[in-house]
């Protein structure tokens, strides 16, 4: 844990070095990603509701989903450009360092500027909260913050499945956009309006449901069943199999000679 503190303050004063750019670059992000708000209050502006969900709940789902994809690219940003890793030879360095490779890569690369898109997320849910409806109780808290960390960690097994493929293929299947920034895009709603299909792909097989539209049925007391709390939590065990398609992938590497 020190040694990855030590570099993330490395990162951090490296990218601070320009401090008007570093701003501008957030800055940026976050009018960017006032896109999306915008795309629900046009759709809300003609619909009062969407499948019995108010502005302020979707915006409450929405924040959470950005919360957690922004932490986990900005954290997970080596798997994000691994495919770059392997065609410059970075990642031969790191197989003969005598550290875990996942904690190299992790090392390798954070990028704080994609912070604006959670520092806008943080913005939206301090405005959608007053209005969800929501009595906010401890077990509700506790549900919220797992929301977000737990929804971090399923973007992060969704990155690292995403690097594993580049180990068979070298350059990045862009297919897995649907996963990561279309996970963010299809989060800005319940994941129940697309369908059961979708919802129980998103349940069963890559758990977003499980860190949005599930515990969301508990935040609004359209359930009692206290499990609901918990169903976030449930989510992470998702990265079991995600590293164990790394490791596959691992094995099976070969240098690209560069």
């Amino acid at each position: 844990m020190r040694l990855y503190l030590r570099f993330f303050s490395i990162h951090l004063k490296s990218q601070m070095q320009y401090k008007t750019s570093f701003l501008l670059n957030i800055f940026g992000r976050i009018v960017l990603s006032f896109a999306t708000v915008t795309g629900v209050l046009f759709m809300l502006s003609r619909f009062n509701e969407v499948v019995g969900f108010t502005l302020s709940q979707i915006l409450l789902c929405s924040s959470v989903v950005s919360m957690a994809f922004s932490l986990a690219e900005v954290f997970a940003r080596g798997f994000d450009i691994f495919p770059y890793l392997l065609g410059n030879g970075e990642f031969d360095r790191a197989l003969v360092r005598p550290r875990n490779i996942v904690f190299q890569v992790l090392a390798s690369h954070i990028e704080f500027a994609r912070l604006g898109i959670f520092i806008q997320a943080v913005g939206v849910l301090c405005y959608a909260v007053p209005y969800s409806g929501v009595t906010w109780t401890w077990d509700k808290i506790l549900t919220l913050f797992l929301m977000i960390l737990c929804g971090a960690v399923v973007f992060f097994g969704i990155y690292l499945i995403y690097a594993s493929f580049a180990f068979y293929t070298t350059e990045g299947l862009e297919f897995m956009n649907i996963l990561t920034n279309g996970g963010r895009e299809f989060g800005r709603y319940p994941y129940s309006i697309y369908g059961k299909g979708i919802l129980k792909f998103l349940t069963y097989v890559v758990p977003l449901a499980l860190i949005q539209y599930y515990p969301l049925l508990y935040l609004l007391d359209r359930t009692q069943n206290k499990l609901y709390i918990f169903t976030p939590s449930l989510s992470t065990l998702f990265i079991i199999p995600s590293y164990a398609f790394f490791r596959i992938g691992l094995r099976r590497y070969k240098s690209t000679g560069s």
